[in-house]
């Protein structure tokens, strides 16, 4: 048993306040690898369940973070050994199950993966969920055809936290990339990931027409909602969208114009529940050939006592690029 710091979310009187607590791990839920959590990576859905938002966290009081590395204190099993480098995103994690923004973790043995070989808990965490997913898109647009000889490929919310990254790994492989972004001022960091164009919210402003010029020969979406209905107007012939957010809303009004007239395809991206082996592809490409080097040296690390405002800034849409939770800061 230890004791250790978390940032830990209370309901009182509806509101929903968060703040710094002294927890004991004996507390923690049971699970097979009690992990020392050095860092954290702060998501979107972190800020929905600091918000009391129940369709992700429905019990409090509670302690958030979808994504934690760290070392590993105490293993039932021989797939990890004490000391080990690890990392934990997705499942429950975070969501009911007590996450990342605490120094401590018990989880299941198949939540865990293995830190990718150079890189240290920080690193795992300037990628995180964001950095996953934004591969997961790219992956499945590779295998669905998608190459730089076809067109441009756009990339909605691309200053976010998973756009950003998305950006990075196109321009990498090739491609020519057009960036969606509401943040003027987020245009040169755009411009050094790679984005060739850079374009406002408002080229997906709604049009009532089924069907508009096809500009994009792919695409990564991670807005979701009425942004996403317009992009599918626009996409080439045989052109594929990997869409993976719903900042933008939940629901998807569209036609069948985009799928039986222009045979595009609309490709669902699951970063949660998704194999392990699928995840260790993923993390592999990241820390090898898909690697980053921009966003790892743009990434801005803050403490516990920053998390409020920070996740304040994700609910306003006015956050931008990877931040990472130190708990050493």
């Amino acid at each position: 048993m230890a004791t250790y710091n978390a940032w830990r979310v209370h309901e009182k009187d509806g509101e929903y306040v968060g703040n710094i607590e002294t927890l004991d791990t004996a507390d923690l839920p049971d699970g097979d690898v009690l992990i020392h959590v050095t860092h954290s990576s702060l998501n979107y859905k972190d800020a929905l369940s600091a918000s009391g938002n129940k369709g992700v966290t429905r019990e409090f009081p509670h302690t958030p973070g979808i994504d934690a590395a760290g070392e590993v204190i105490e293993s039932s099993t021989d797939q990890y050994t004490v000391g080990q480098q690890v990392l934990v995103t997705g499942y429950d994690l975070g969501m009911n199950t007590p996450g990342g923004f605490g120094e401590y973790i018990r989880v299941p043995a198949g939540w865990v993966v293995a830190v990718p070989k150079g890189w240290d808990a920080h690193k795992a965490m300037v990628y995180g969920t964001a950095g996953l997913t934004a591969g997961l898109c790219v992956n499945k647009l590779l295998k669905a055809g998608a190459n730089p000889e076809q067109g441009p490929v756009v990339v909605t919310g691309a200053s976010g936290s998973v756009g950003s990254v998305a950006v990075e790994i196109l321009s990498g492989l090739g491609f020519e990339v057009t960036a969606v972004s509401g943040k003027p001022d987020q245009a040169e960091y755009l411009s050094q990931l790679g984005a060739k164009d850079i374009v406002g919210r408002d080229s997906l402003a709604p049009e009532k027409k089924p069907l508009l010029k096809p500009q994009f020969a792919n695409a990564v979406d991670t807005v979701g909602g009425g942004p996403l209905a317009e992009l599918l107007k626009q996409i080439k012939p045989g052109g594929s969208v990997a869409c993976c957010g719903l900042a933008a809303g939940m629901q998807l009004e569209t036609t069948m114009a985009p799928f039986i007239l222009r045979g595009v395809n609309l490709l669902g991206i699951d970063s949660v529940e998704i194999p392990l082996p699928e995840k260790h592809e993923i993390w592999s490409k990241l820390a090898q050939d898909w690697k980053c080097t921009v966003t790892e040296n743009s990434a801005k690390s803050i403490g516990k006592e920053d998390l409020n405002d920070a996740l304040q800034a994700f609910l306003k849409g006015a956050s931008a690029g990877k931040i990472v939770l130190d708990h050493s800061v």
